[in-house]
């Protein structure tokens, strides 16, 4: 979707905190928490308000509200600023009632003690059977509350240019290996013409390639984090695009979502695009004179089996000072679990659901028109099944992508390389939690 990549990696307040936190499924819950806010309905009409960066959700909003008249909800768009704005509503007392927080971001606004736990809504208990059990988990941090609901995923596919594909004879790669292979064959074919481009400066698109390669970044045992973020099977994707950069058969020097990187797709310089569910319709919505030039088929894997990642994804997250709890929880349970609500926000702003009913939806089941009319969903729905359900994201998440975004960077302009990068994200994640009193050990 168009600025979708804006909302998942967008800076936050730094934290500080002297509490462990819970991000996957077999993580601890902090200590200290308080016990489940009050979930007693207002006696009146109530206004809530919810700040996401979703194209198109003022009008899933206005559907809420004419079928709603006592719970009226007013929307506000934050995709220039989304971890700033919320930040320093946060530092001011004036955060919303609900907003959206990608995966990767929760553990660090929960240091922040951002959240309040709803669990003493029944509409928010309610509807843990109702998603994705991995997305749920994130959310809870462990059963330990409702924090957050899910609100959608990012399985990862490949992305290609079929018509450029079939002019120089490639076949759809199914590895890694048979990739770089097409690479180099078009490169030579064409020098203006590369098969992919390598942001940079976008660690959470970096770190679902880790994920593809079960890197795991993080583990918890013994009342310690143990941090991996430069293992063996980090360095393996490390030392892959280290070499595809090397040999000048991927671009760059383009920022996802930027004008520029439209540019080079629409000048046809470029023949594929590894991305998440949610960029569909950003090619749809930005390149559509390409319509009918796009197939979109399983990500290139490590070996014979079938291991995918996840590239974002967001949560819609009950705020700190929400005075209006029961009347949040019916919405954010109606936002994101109700059939005809998904179906708009699918259609409006490109969002794979988080929601089980998601993935039955017609639309989701159906060709689409811009990708030949293929039923490019079913691609990510395998790819959702293949995902690593126990990765973890650790409490300085943040701070941890910034340091590898900043050595990425000077890799991309030739000091040093994307293992360098690896390390330095180590170092950094290690320190930072020291900094925040949070018990931390590198790993094995």
């Amino acid at each position: 979707m168009s600025n979708t990549v804006t909302r998942i990696r967008l800076a936050v307040v730094a934290a500080a905190a002297s509490i462990a936190v819970l991000a996957g499924c077999s993580s601890p819950a902090p200590s200290g928490d308080a016990s489940a806010a009050s979930c007693v309905p207002a006696k009146g009409k109530v206004t809530l308000q919810y700040w996401n960066t979703v194209p198109g959700m003022d009008q899933v909003v206005a559907l809420w509200n004419k079928k709603n008249p006592n719970i009226q909800v007013q929307t506000k768009n934050i995709s220039n600023d989304q971890y700033g704005t919320i930040g320093n509503a946060l530092k001011a007392g004036k955060a919303p009632d609900l907003a959206q927080v990608g995966y990767d971001e929760l553990p660090n606004l929960r240091t922040q003690n951002a959240f309040v736990d709803a669990s003493a809504c029944s509409a928010a208990t309610a509807a843990k059977s109702k998603f994705v059990p991995w997305t749920w988990s994130q959310t809870s941090f462990g059963d330990t509350g409702v924090f957050a609901l899910p609100q959608d995923t990012g399985p990862m596919a490949l992305y290609v240019r079929s018509d450029i594909f079939t002019k120089h004879g490639l076949e759809i790669p199914k590895t890694w290996d048979e990739y770089a292979a097409d690479a180099q064959k078009l490169h030579k074919a064409d020098p203006d013409l590369s098969m992919t481009f390598f942001d940079p400066n976008n660690a959470e698109w970096f770190n679902g390639l880790l994920w593809q390669n079960n890197a795991e970044m993080y583990k918890y045992s013994g009342d310690t984090w143990h941090v991996t973020v430069a293992s063996d099977q980090s360095r393996q994707v490390a030392e892959y695009w280290q070499k595809l950069i090397a040999a000048k058969l991927v671009r760059t020097d383009l920022a996802h979502g930027s004008t520029q990187m439209y540019a080079a797709y629409q000048k046809n310089q470029i023949a594929s695009y590894i991305g998440a569910a949610w960029g569909y319709s950003m090619f749809r919505d930005n390149l559509p004179k390409q319509a009918g030039k796009w197939s979109i088929v399983p990500m290139p894997t490590w070996g014979s089996g079938g291991a995918s990642g996840d590239w974002g994804g967001s949560t819609v997250a009950f705020m700190k000072g929400n005075k209006h709890l029961y009347e949040s929880a019916k919405f954010n349970s109606w936002l994101n679990t109700d059939p005809e609500a998904l179906a708009l926000e699918n259609k409006l702003g490109g969002l794979y659901p988080a929601a089980t009913a998601g993935t039955k939806l017609p639309a989701l089941s159906q060709g689409v028109p811009y990708y030949n009319n293929e039923k490019i969903f079913d691609v990510f729905a395998d790819s959702s099944k293949n995902i690593d359900t126990s990765f973890t994201w650790g409490p300085t998440q943040k701070t941890v992508n910034l340091a590898l975004q900043d050595a990425m960077a000077k890799a991309a302009a030739g000091s040093g390389t994307l293992a360098d990068a690896l390390s330095a994200a180590q170092a950094a994640a290690l320190k930072s939690m020291k900094d925040q009193a949070i018990p931390a050990a590198a790993g094995k």
